[in-house]
């Protein structure tokens, strides 16, 4: 069962974002045949065709695809859906808590998203979030949307102590800008599938990073379409300690995703 659920685990990584990108066909890298068999890594890759047989863990990818969002005048382009997606999951939880005002909230592969802006623009409660990436593309992108460069208002908060900030930084190293237990809520959302097409150790070490900046009373959120009897035994195995849950989203746009919880002792939602 183990080595089933190992091959499932590789077969359906990504599968959100070939769905979530299905016809987008500016020239992005791609593995040369256009295939990716199972437990196939980071593959030689070539300047054309789609991003849906990409090796989703190589930056120069992303920063390919934000630099093209730009050039198209997208403010924002969102893998699975957006803000407004997980505002009915979200917002609960931040009313909820009253452990630290504002609440600190890491989003983790944030790229050129709506999760931090929506936070920060529509949250009714005082939040100081932090966007992270490595694309130095995604950054700059989102700073300017934030401070209103190139000719477009600045974003107002949605209460007067909300902060937004953004930061490149490699998730899967988080240590020069997060100290150990500093976030209340941290979000993955999509990150884990990108990161793990490069292998599961890249994975197991962003959900160990994600975990060392998270209190221990918190809770870390992953977004994903992939399906709970994959998702939740690696989960379950990178937490010990940790309380793993499933909550199911959508369906948005005929697909059902999921939100995994990592939750500890007192977290958000005791």
């Amino acid at each position: 069962m183990a080595a089933l659920r190992r091959t499932l685990h590789v077969a359906t990584l990504a599968a959100g974002a070939r769905r979530a990108l299905a016809g987008y066909t500016a020239p992005f890298l791609h593995r040369i045949d256009g295939t990716w068999p199972v437990g196939d890594t980071c593959a030689p890759l070539v300047s054309t065709g789609s991003l849906a047989g990409s090796c989703l863990a190589d930056r120069r990818l992303w920063d390919k695809l934000h630099a093209d969002t730009r050039k198209g005048h997208v403010p924002t382009f969102d893998w699975f859906f957006g803000y407004e997606e997980t505002q009915g999951l979200l917002l609960p939880l931040l009313q909820e808590t009253a452990a630290a005002c504002p609440l600190r909230v890491l989003d983790v592969g944030c790229g050129t998203s709506s999760l931090c802006t929506g936070l920060y623009t529509q949250c009714p409660h005082p939040v100081d979030v932090l966007g992270v990436d490595f694309s130095p593309v995604a950054i700059a992108h989102m700073k300017r949307l934030l401070e209103g460069g190139e000719g477009q208002t600045p974003l107002c908060p949605g209460h007067p102590a909300s902060r937004l900030h953004f930061m490149q930084a490699d998730a899967q190293n988080l240590e020069p800008m997060a100290s150990s237990g500093s976030f209340q809520l941290v979000l993955d959302k999509g990150t884990w599938d990108a990161v793990a097409r490069g292998g599961p150790q890249g994975a197991y070490q962003l959900l160990s990073e994600c975990l060392r900046v998270l209190s221990p009373q918190g809770t870390l959120i992953q977004f994903s379409d992939e399906d709970p009897d994959v998702r939740l035994p690696y989960l379950e195995q990178g937490s010990p300690g940790w309380s793993v849950t499933v909550q199911e989203l959508g369906p948005f746009g005929g697909i059902t995703y999921f939100a995994y919880l990592v939750q500890g002792s007192q977290s958000l939602q005791s």
